[in-house]
């Protein structure tokens, strides 16, 4: 799928990523804006999987980590046929079965409950070690938030991936800069991420996080290295996309009212006619 294509789909998944927050009246958009366009492109282009037999032992697997951004996730899932796209309407709502964190019992094509940090990665890291133990040829790919990193658990499972050398295993992160407190620069700072990976034998992509063809690039790498799991470093703008929204932690976890959403609206249609133009 081309880079413009992988767009326009990354647009109207934001487009349903802020429908099922304002109707839902809470939630996260601002991290699943960032990460969005990496979900897409796993979704649409790199992922062996199939909405028709969502169930197959032989498809690829994806964990959000940072399950808190699961309006995403439901976004990229609806548009590739996995349910309606009228269902993010019941994001977070007692009559609907699209909880505000990924769950795998009521939603088709969700591979794992999280909502607790680090855990979504740690289970990850099973999932491919399960591939390898049985001989299957199926990937494993989680994302995970900057801010999720100061988990303990986070450096346990990379550890463990590292002395398995889960090379099924791909770990995209996306460093949005913005955490629920602030900066992650003052909140736990993180950096260098990128050689504290390396010191853990992982081995290390970095890329823009909204440039399609760096992230196609960076997962057929991954694809094709052996002996060590990677690491994909995915520089973000939180919120992108939505003019106010963009790089304010104040959008981490809260939906607009009426009127904010109707600018946020217009903001990403605007962008969607830009590309039908170009």
């Amino acid at each position: 799928m081309t880079a413009k294509e992988l767009e326009k789909l990354a647009y109207q998944a934001r487009l349903l990523i802020l429908e099922g927050v304002h109707c839902a009246k809470a939630g996260h958009p601002g991290g699943s804006l960032s990460c969005v366009d990496a979900l897409t492109t796993l979704y649409f282009d790199e992922m062996n999987v199939d909405p028709k037999d969502s169930k197959n032992p032989d498809r690829d697997r994806f964990v959000l980590s940072k399950g808190h951004c699961a309006p995403a996730l439901y976004a990229v899932l609806a548009l590739r046929g996995y349910f309606p796209k009228e269902d993010i309407k019941l994001l977070r709502s007692i009559k609907g079965h699209m909880s505000g964190h990924p769950d795998m019992v009521n939603v088709n094509g969700v591979d794992m409950s999280t909502g607790s940090l680090g855990q979504g990665i740690s289970t990850a890291v099973g999932m491919a070690l399960a591939a390898k133990h049985l001989g299957k040829t199926y990937r494993t790919y989680s994302i995970l938030g900057d801010g999720e990193l100061a988990e303990g658990e986070v450096w346990e499972a990379f550890m463990a991936a590292a002395k398995w050398k889960l090379d099924n295993l791909c770990a995209l992160i996306d460093v949005n800069g913005l955490q629920i407190d602030g900066a992650t620069k003052d909140v736990m700072p993180t950096e260098p991420l990128d050689k504290k990976l390396e010191a853990f034998n992982w081995h290390v992509i970095k890329v823009d996080g909204h440039d399609y063809d760096a992230i196609k690039a960076a997962l057929k790498e991954a694809r094709a290295l052996k002996g060590m799991p990677t690491a994909i470093l995915l520089k973000t703008t939180k919120g992108k996309g939505v003019s106010y929204m963009e790089n304010s932690v104040e959008w981490h976890g809260k939906a607009p009212g009426d009127e904010l959403y109707e600018v946020a609206v217009n903001d990403l249609n605007r962008h969607l006619a830009e590309l039908e133009v170009e």
